[in-house]
């Protein structure tokens, strides 16, 4: 039986192959897509979910949510994702149109008319995920867990301490993770190791229209890794949440206290993950540590044959 998933998140060159993966699974069923500000600003995210998911021949909802982080400015990331948060290939249009409410109404009405508990995927900064949580407390005990991409047990990507999604609504994150919903937090820890070579991206690249689109957006992708010290391969952060949705055995994961740093001069953002146990909280979430690279390749280039 398929299990309901919503995926949340903010377009993206990970985040689209972590939407291609989700949709071609045989695993999972994609009831929603919400979408956030983080990578680009909200408009340039629900436009390049709309158009990858309309390039795909998926149908289903989409909603925008919010534009801004809880507390503080919207930063992006322009260097890493382009002006148009999805640089690299040349798609047309979205024919997909949004659906006539917000994030937070759509994943309200996906979990509270749904028989059986839904898990979110999100591959963004977690401020939808929070203001479903304020607004509907009620429906926490319908989220079966929260798969998330995000924070990390040793050094930042954003900052020295902090990973981009996390450091994006530090307050939205402590939200999350002090919910008391069963968390697992895919953080750098693993997603750098969760890399694509270059020789990979070249097999892709002959998968037909998919593997063509996938592979630029790869190539543009692979530009600022390759320039930050990743020279073997691209880490491929977004698609480690949804994969260990589909296959929780390809993850390796660690039962950790986990905490967020709001207010630190140097650390603002930072997963404070208890690896040593030395507070005596209770775990909070499953950490990701290491991931079978070969088994999660091959995923991901099974994910993309499905749509040939």
């Amino acid at each position: 039986m398929k299990k309901p998933v919503i995926m949340d998140c903010d377009p993206g060159h990970d985040d689209a192959i972590a939407l291609l993966m989700a949709f071609a699974s045989d695993a999972l069923c994609v009831k929603a897509v919400t979408v956030v500000a983080g990578n680009q600003t909200l408009d340039k995210t629900l436009k390049n979910a709309l158009t990858v998911l309309s390039f795909a021949g998926i149908e289903v909802p989409v909603a925008a949510g919010a534009d801004k982080p809880l507390m503080k400015e919207l930063v992006t990331a322009p260097e890493i994702h382009g002006e148009s948060g999805l640089a690299g290939p040349d798609l047309p249009p979205p024919t997909l149109q949004p659906a006539g409410c917000s994030a937070v109404e759509l994943m309200a009405d996906v979990i509270g008319q749904s028989g059986e508990s839904i898990t979110l995927i999100p591959t963004g900064p977690l401020t939808n995920v929070a203001l479903l949580l304020l607004a509907h407390p009620k429906l926490k005990d319908k989220i079966e867990r929260i798969s998330l991409m995000g924070g990390a047990c040793f050094g930042g990507n954003r900052t020295p301490a902090a990973e981009f999604n996390i450091w994006t609504d530090p307050e939205a994150a402590s939200i999350v993770f002090s919910s008391g919903i069963p968390i697992t937090m895919c953080g750098l820890d693993v997603t750098h190791k969760a890399l694509i070579y270059r020789e990979e991206v070249e097999e892709i690249r002959k998968l037909g229209r998919m593997g063509a689109m996938v592979a630029q957006l790869l190539d543009f992708y692979g530009k600022y890794h390759g320039s930050h010290g990743f020279q073997k391969g691209s880490p491929l952060h977004d698609p480690c949440a949804a994969a260990w949705v589909i296959d929780p055995a390809l993850i390796s994961t660690k039962r950790l206290h986990v905490d967020i740093e709001t207010r630190g001069q140097f650390t603002a953002g930072a997963t404070v993950v208890d690896y040593n146990g030395v507070l005596g909280r209770a775990p909070n979430a499953d950490v990701a540590f290491d991931i079978d690279r070969e088994r999660f390749i091959g995923m991901l280039m099974r994910s993309i044959r499905y749509y040939n």
